[in-house]
């Protein structure tokens, strides 16, 4: 009887299992050699310019003599993975005697894939040894060629010394050094030589004076700007919705709401047009590029669109959209960071190198994130370009966390500030500070007719608490004054929730959940109140509610809520003080429409909620002719890639523009004297006043019944303008501060501004009173003066 090997028996055993994924493993061994190979050959051609043969390879990362020596090592790998399966191979016949016949025939069976898989392996290396000494030749060969033509360059590639280019040279022996770094240099032409560096400095980018020999027409030729075409206004809104996409909740929100409006938008269209007549509005190309909405940043709003999740920025989202649209621009919408690469232009590799093409886009709208994006991907040409770039800011960002020397020596560097913009190109949702635009949104706009049967409709006491999601229910001391309004009122609530009641919200309160916009419109027409218990901050809620017929009642904050006390503005870009939940609510509309009382006083509250019923109410910025207006009016004035040289230390103006107004409080512009050509708002709006020590001019002018305008600044900051309010000036200095130009009365000492970009309405001292410039605004318009238009 014959016996069997043990050991063999295993060995057998072994082999049969572990050859399966011995072949997996070979097999992506080469699959990654056959990438490596094509990424290396790709490379080299994709690194040639144009005009070039394609048989010319220019050398880079993949093409360097590391790139040889890899594919040799993969070759003597497979080669030292071929001796093993030998070995096995021939451990496997040593067994073969003492193995029965049944069990021989079956390993000679399954053993035979193994034979062929060995077979493959030898013919894959020995390809992959003969393209390694291909490539070795076809390099070695284009060094040849191009030594030879950089010996006829080498004295006319040197980096030149022209003072008017003071970092070439430096720029040079960067790239010599980390030109490997990024391939868009690679793809722009640069392959390690002199010339290449030089080239790529003085045509790619601007640090280098143009080559001599460069072929310089060729090098300097931009294409031709189109004829402006006249932008005309839409009225119908179809396309617009084709061109918002779809794929996730967010844009199916913000294509519902558009929808919704459509009518509101056509009838704001028509008033707009009668109103401005044969004014000429040329056409703008403008890109939207929602940072938020892409991937990359998270996109934690669409998410939480169907669980009662914020819905303030869609809201403003959609309406800009529509407003740009509906004004006759051209826009392309980006939600993904590919489709930003694709419509600017942004070459291969890592960011580092500019655009391909001159941006051709008049307009860039977006958001903080987004804003984060262009400036890892468009290399210098952020910097060149980004004062096309309008930032929609919920909370807006003051001169003193924009600027980013000044926010960091004096502790006002955030996550969210210091890029250095005009802060004009910050665009709010509510007017927080004039040093921003304010952007704004629209609510749903009511006739006669609709504003009497809401009226008509009221139920005598019901209220609608503001607030989807359970965590704003856990307020502290909501106990008590909601006990207080449960005697007076039906307390409705539209909280989220999934299976259970959540048990933040009290029994006696009837909760309808979270409800579509449209079925949200009607509880707020039936509703008398709708009331805030502090949280969120200014959101479009209130202003909906107000149009519909409510009162809004609020919480006071007592101290203010600020980043310096309060978790929820730590962070961001603003020292603004908020005093109670909306304070756009309570400034600019206030009594009988919004109520802001202290809740921890009974007696207070309880008198608000016996005083409450009026008709609805909205501002005329916050319907759709009112943002039509006010952004038609951004986009034909506000030019931040043009603006006035700030006027150097010690210069002085021949003539002011400026007299003492006959009561002696304030300096108005001169009648006889011409406004600034080109200057937005108009200068003759202009009027100064030395706010009180401790008093931003944001309140000073607001005191008075003006607006603080800091495209103003620049005209007062001069020693003549203290002067002619009568300030004695014992000496001026010039100083970068976000609070000047000002005076310090220890000292009698007048400050005056060095950093244009540091011009800010907000910010206070006691030590100092602000020089403040003011306009007048249009009734219900607060971003447009009187002569705006």
């Amino acid at each position: 009887m014959i016996t069997v090997n043990p050991d063999g028996k295993i060995m057998v055993r072994r082999c049969l299992v572990t050859l399966r994924p011995f072949r997996l493993f070979v097999l992506g061994i080469g699959f990654f050699t056959l990438c490596f190979l094509m990424t290396s050959l790709g490379g080299q051609f994709s690194a040639r310019r144009l005009g070039d043969s394609p048989f010319t390879i220019r050398t880079e990362v993949p093409g360097s003599p590391e790139s040889r020596g890899a594919l040799r090592k993969m070759s003597d790998l497979l080669e030292l993975m071929v001796k093993r399966m030998d070995m096995l191979a021939r451990l496997e016949n040593s067994s073969e005697l003492h193995r029965t016949a049944s069990v021989a025939h079956l390993a000679a069976d399954r053993l035979t894939p193994g034979a062929s898989l060995i077979e493959r392996i030898q013919a894959i290396a020995q390809n992959v040894s003969d393209i390694a000494v291909k490539v070795d030749q076809i390099l070695r060969h284009s060094l040849i060629l191009h030594s030879k033509v950089s010996e006829g360059r080498r004295d006319q590639c040197e980096a030149p010394s022209d003072p008017k280019f003071p970092d070439c040279s430096g720029k040079v022996e960067w790239m010599r050094a980390r030109w490997t770094s990024d391939p868009c240099y690679a793809f722009f032409g640069v392959d390690g030589t002199e010339c290449s560096f030089l080239i790529y400095l003085s045509e790619v980018e601007w640090f280098c004076p143009p080559l001599p020999w460069r072929n310089q027409t060729a090098a300097r030729t931009a294409p031709k700007s189109l004829p402006r075409v006249q932008a005309v206004f839409r009225s119908n809104l179809s396309h617009l919705l084709e061109l918002m996409g779809s794929g996730k909740e967010s844009l199916i929100f913000m294509k519902k709401r558009t929808r919704r409006f459509t009518a509101q938008w056509t009838k704001a269209a028509k008033y707009l047009a009668q109103k401005l007549g044969d004014i000429r509005r040329d056409q703008k190309q403008i890109l939207v590029h929602i940072g938020f909405l892409t991937e990359e940043s998270g996109d934690v709003f669409s998410p939480r669109v169907l669980k009662g999740g914020p819905l303030g920025e869609m809201v403003q989202w959609a309406d800009i959209l529509a407003a740009l649209y509906v004004l006759g621009h051209s826009l392309r919408i980006t939600v993904s960071l590919k489709e930003l690469q694709s419509n600017l232009g942004v070459p291969p590799g890592r960011g580092n190198c500019p655009l391909t093409v001159p941006l051709p886009f008049d307009l860039i709208y977006t958001d903080y994130h987004g804003l984060q994006q262009m400036k890892q991907h468009m290399g210098l040409s952020f910097k060149k370009y980004r004062c096309r770039i309008r930032v929609i800011d919920t909370f807006g960002t003051e001169p003193a966390y924009n600027h980013e020397e000044y926010a960091t020596l004096h502790g006002y560097r955030t996550n969210w500030g210091y890029w250095n913009l005009n802060p004009k190109q910050f665009m709010t949702m509510f007017p927080h500070t004039p040093d921003n635009s304010f952007m704004g949104f629209v609510s749903e706009e009511l006739n006669e007719t609709e504003k009497q049967l809401i009226k008509d409709g009221k139920a005598s006491n019901m209220a609608v608490v503001y607030g989807k999601e359970a965590s704003i229910w856990k307020l502290q001391g909501k106990e008590k004054f909601l006990a207080v309004l449960n005697k007076y009122m039906e307390i409705h609530g539209t909280v989220y929730y999934e299976s259970q009641r959540p048990p933040e919200v009290p029994a006696f309160v009837k909760n309808h959940g979270l409800l579509p916009q449209p079925e949200f419109q009607q509880l707020l027409r039936k509703a008398k109140l709708f009331i805030g218990f502090g949280f969120p901050y200014e959101g479009p809620a209130p202003l909906e509610a107000i149009a519909n017929g409510c009162i809004f009642l609020q919480s006071r904050f007592s101290p203010p809520h600020s980043s310096l006390n309060h978790e929820f503005f730590r962070g961001k870009p603003t020292s603004r003080e908020v005093f109670s939940q909306h304070p756009y609510a309570e400034n600019f509309i206030g009594k009988p429409h919004v109520w802001t009382v202290d809740y921890n006083n009974s007696d207070e509250f309880e008198t608000a909620i016996k005083a409450i019923m009026v008709d609805p109410y909205l501002p005329y910025e916050y319907t759709c002719a009112g943002m039509l207006e006010r952004i038609n009016a951004y986009i034909q004035h506000q030019d931040f890639c043009v603006g006035p040289s700030p006027v150097p230390p010690g210069a002085s103006t021949a003539q002011s523009p400026f007299v003492l107004a006959p009561n002696a409080t304030h300096l108005e512009w001169a009648q006889n004297i011409s406004s600034v050509p080109g200057a937005w708002p108009p200068t003759h709006s202009l009027r100064a006043w030395l706010a009180a020590p401790g008093r931003a001019c944001t309140d000073a002018c607001l005191d008075h019944g003006l607006i603080c305008e800091p495209s103003f600044f620049p005209f007062l900051n001069s020693q003549n303008s203290f002067l002619k309010l009568q300030v004695p000036c014992d000496s001026t200095e010039w100083e970068m501060h976000h609070l000047y130009p000002a005076f310090a009365q220890p000292g009698q000492e007048c400050y005056l501004q060095k950093e244009p970009l540091l011009f800010s309405c907000a910010g206070a001292s006691t030590k100092y009173q602000r020089l403040c410039p003011c306009r007048d605004f249009r009734k219900g318009q607060v971003a447009l003066c009187q002569g705006c238009l």
